[in-house]
C-alpha cells in the first residue's frame, strides 16, 4: 500500500458503492482494514491480494482469506468474472503496468473500484512550482527516492486511460483535502484542480 489506512477517507466513499452481499477481491489489501469494513458493514464474501508479506500477516490476524500476490503478475491467474467487485485502493500509482492491472480488474470483476491520489491538484501544481522538488503531502507521504510510486496521475490522465480501454465511468468521486465530497456535476477538469483523491467505479 502507498499510503496511510489512518488518512483513508475513500474507504467510506468505496463501501459506498459496494452492494450488499457482493463477491469482492480487494487488491492490494493492504493490512485488511477496507475488507473487515465491506465485510462488517456490507456482509461480501471478500476476498484479498496483498505484495507484502506484513500486510497478508495482519489481514490474517483480523480472520480475513488473504493471499501474497502482485498485482502486476498474479491477476492473470483470476478467473473471468470472477467476482462482483475488484477494488484497487491507493495501489494504481504503484504498478508497473497500470493500464493493464485496469484492464484486468474488469475482466475478473463484473465492475472495478479504484482510488488513487490526484497529482494534479493544485496543490501539487504549486508546490512543483514554488519549490521545484516532487511534492511530498499527507496523501504522498514519500521522497521521490524512496517512494513505491512509480506512475503518478491526474484525474484527467485516468479518465483518457479508461477510454483507452473501453471501460464505462458508472459512477466517480473526487474528494478535497478534508474529505468531503466535490459536487458530482462539476467538469473533469474542476476535479482535477481541486479532487485531492479520486474514486471511481468503472464496468466492462
Amino acid at each position: 500500500m502507498s499510503v496511510n489506512t489512518a488518512s483513508r477517507v475513500d474507504f467510506d466513499v468505496i463501501a459506498s458503492l459496494v452492494n450488499p452481499g457482493a463477491r469482492v477481491l480487494d487488491v492490494g489489501c493492504g493490512d485488511g482494514e477496507l475488507l473487515e469494513l465491506l465485510q462488517n458493514t456490507k456482509n461480501v464474501d471478500g476476498r484479498g491480494v496483498e505484495l507484502s508479506q506484513k500486510g497478508v500477516n495482519e489481514s490474517v490476524a483480523r480472520g480475513l482469506s488473504v493471499i501474497q500476490g502482485d498485482a502486476d503478475s498474479d491477476l492473470k491467474y483470476y478467473p473471468d468474472a470472477g467476482f462482483d467487485y475488484v477494488i484497487l485502493s491507493q495501489t494504481l500509482q504503484a504498478t508497473r503496468n497500470p493500464k493493464n492491472v485496469l484492464t484486468e480488474l474488469l475482466r475478473i470483476g463484473e465492475k472495478a473500484i479504484v482510488s488513487f491520489p490526484n497529482f494534479g491538484h493544485w496543490r501539487m501544481r504549486a508546490s512543483l512550482l514554488v519549490n521545484g522538488r516532487m511534492p511530498v503531502t499527507e496523501e504522498l507521504p514519500y521522497s521521490w527516492y524512496d517512494t513505491p510510486n512509480i506512475h503518478f496521475c491526474t484525474i484527467n490522465d485516468f479518465v483518457d486511460m479508461t477510454r483507452e480501454i473501453g471501460a464505462q465511468v458508472e459512477n466517480a468521486v473526487a474528494l478535497n483535502a478534508f474529505g468531503q465530497r466535490i459536487g458530482f456535476n462539476m467538469p473533469w477538469g474542476f476535479w482535477n484542480l481541486f479532487g485531492q483523491q479520486a474514486v471511481f467505479l468503472l464496468r466492462r
